[in-house]
């Protein structure tokens, strides 16, 4: 068995952790978005595969047995890519998927991104905008707006926004801090995307204290496929029993 874990989660971490516990031949995958990733207990890659026929190539030259998708949610094209590359060369394959927060009154719910960005008044709006880096420049059709970035990592290049405010942190984050947070920058927007991660959901808290309206981005559409909502549920599909003490929930 040597298997390909495609990281990026703090559940792809705790999923490492339980690999290297059980000893498995196992290759840790980075995308490469996060200049500071953290370390983990097994080989790690950085960097894309070249779309489909490069992580064909790639299952077939390491002689990968197994594959887990442990990826964002939001990282669809990846989670496709895996779909296909594993469809056409017969690897077994499973996502490790987080369950997505639950609707609460007052939430607005978007297909995408630009639709996040319609959705907001023209002006004189006070955002944060906790979607990450990829695609803020979006938001550059209403310049007339406050936004409010929280990155991982701090950013080098100018974004595209006039009036605009980064800070960076990695979670979890705490309801009294994200509470804070909104109003010293007299936020009256969230725009979020239903990531589901527990570390994140401090911010959709502190809105619904603050009686703001949250703009929530739906997650996108994979294919069909295999999925596990626990790390231990991973170990089973895998053959394999966890650990004592590895970490039972997601």
């Amino acid at each position: 068995m040597r298997v390909l874990l495609l990281g990026g989660t703090n559940e792809a971490s705790r999923l490492a952790a339980a690999f290297a516990a059980q000893h498995l031949d196992a290759v840790f995958s980075y995308a490469g978005v996060t200049k500071r990733p953290i370390q983990q207990p097994l080989p790690t890659r950085t960097g894309g595969f070249g779309g489909v026929p490069g992580l064909v190539e790639f299952l077939r030259s390491e002689k990968i047995t197994h594959v887990v998708d442990a990826t964002h949610p939001y990282a669809a094209q990846m989670s496709r890519n895996a779909v296909e590359a594993c469809q056409a060369t017969g690897v077994p394959l499973t996502a490790l998927e987080r369950p997505g927060w639950r609707s609460y009154p007052g939430w607005t719910h978007v297909p995408d991104v630009a639709a996040a960005c319609d959705a907001l008044p023209a002006r004189k709006a006070r955002v944060f905008l906790a979607i990450g880096k990829q695609q803020v420049g979006v938001f550059a059709a209403k310049p007339d707006n406050f936004y409010l970035l929280r990155m991982i990592d701090a950013q080098r290049v100018p974004q595209p926004l006039p009036d605009h405010v980064t800070v960076t942190g990695r979670g979890p984050f705490t309801l009294q801090g994200d509470r804070a947070l909104m109003e010293t920058h007299g936020i009256t927007h969230l725009i979020a995307k239903n990531g589901g991660a527990d570390a994140a959901r401090a911010k959709l808290d502190a809105a619904e204290d603050l009686g703001l309206p949250v703009i929530m981005i739906d997650r996108p559409t994979i294919p069909a496929r295999h999925t596990c909502t626990r790390v231990e549920d991973v170990l089973a599909w895998l053959g394999h029993t966890p650990a004592s003490g590895t970490d039972r929930g997601v």
